[in-house]
C-alpha cells in the first residue's frame, strides 16, 4: 500500500502510518526536510497531488494550522502571515480520488470525523487534533483523559515544568529530552518537534484505512 503525505514535515504522521502497515510511503513539502525518514520530495504539495495523487492508494494532507489557532500563542496581525489551505486541499483530495486525511488544528475549517488526543494513547501531551476522514466516519476513539501531567510543546523548551494555564495541576518538565518522549518522536530537533503530531496518531488511524482499503 502506497501512502502520500503532503504538508509532511519531519514526518510524525509517516511514521505512523508506517508502522500501521502501508509499505511505500512519499512525503511532500515546500522546505527541505533533512529528516524525513522517507522518500521525500521538495515542492508545492497541492500542485504535487493534482498531478501524482492518484497514483497512491491514501492520501494524508496536514496543511498549515499557524492561521487557524484558537490560543494566544501567535498574534492575530502575525496569523494572517500564514496561509490558510485547508479548503484548498480537501478539493484537491477530492479531485484525486483516493481516500484520503486531512489533520488540523481545533479551530480549523476540517469537518472533524474524530478527534485525537495524546492521552488516548498514554502520552503526556494534550495536542488534541481534528482529522477529516470520509472513509473513517463514524469512528469513536476512547475518550481524553486529562489526569496526568503532560508537557507543552510549543514554542522553546524552558527546561522546567509549571502548571497547567486553567488550574493547578502539575505539568512534566518543558525539554527536548521529555517532549520527544511523550510525543514518541526521537529523530526531530526542538522546532520540528512543536509542529509534529504523535505518531501514535497516525499508527491508529492507518490500521483503520488499511481496513477500509481491503475491505472496501
Amino acid at each position: 500500500m502506497r501512502l502520500l503525505d503532503l504538508f509532511c514535515g519531519a514526518g510524525g504522521a509517516a511514521v505512523g502510518y508506517h508502522r500501521a502497515g502501508f509499505e511505500e510511503i512519499v512525503g511532500v513539502d515546500i522546505k527541505p526536510q533533512p529528516r524525513y525518514p522517507f522518500q521525500f520530495v521538495q515542492a508545492d504539495a497541492l500542485e504535487f497531488v493534482k498531478s501524482f495523487g492518484a497514483g497512491f492508494d491514501a492520501i494524508h494532507a496536514s496543511p498549515p494550522c499557524q492561521g487557524y489557532l484558537q490560543s494566544g500563542m501567535i498574534h492575530h496581525t502575525k496569523k494572517a502571515m500564514y496561509p490558510k489551505l485547508v479548503p484548498q486541499t480537501r478539493d484537491a483530495l477530492i479531485r484525486s480520488g483516493r481516500v484520503w486525511v486531512i489533520e488540523n488544528v481545533p479551530g480549523a475549517p476540517v469537518v472533524p470525523s474524530f478527534t485525537l488526543c495524546g492521552s488516548m494513547f498514554g502520552l503526556g501531551v494534550k495536542r488534541h487534533r481534528h482529522f477529516e476522514a470520509p472513509a473513517l466516519f463514524g469512528l469513536h476513539p476512547q475518550p481524553c483523559d486529562h489526569s496526568n501531567p503532560i508537557t507543552g510543546v510549543y514554542g522553546h523548551c524552558h527546561g522546567k515544568g509549571g502548571a497547567w494555564r486553567k488550574g493547578s495541576r502539575p505539568m512534566l518538565v518543558s525539554s527536548k529530552e521529555v517532549w520527544a518522549r511523550e510525543m514518541g518522536i526521537d529523530w526531530m530537533t526542538a522546532a520540528e518537534l512543536t509542529q509534529a503530531i504523535p505518531p501514535a496518531y497516525t499508527t491508529f488511524i492507518g490500521k483503520q484505512l488499511l481496513q477500509a482499503l481491503r475491505h472496501g
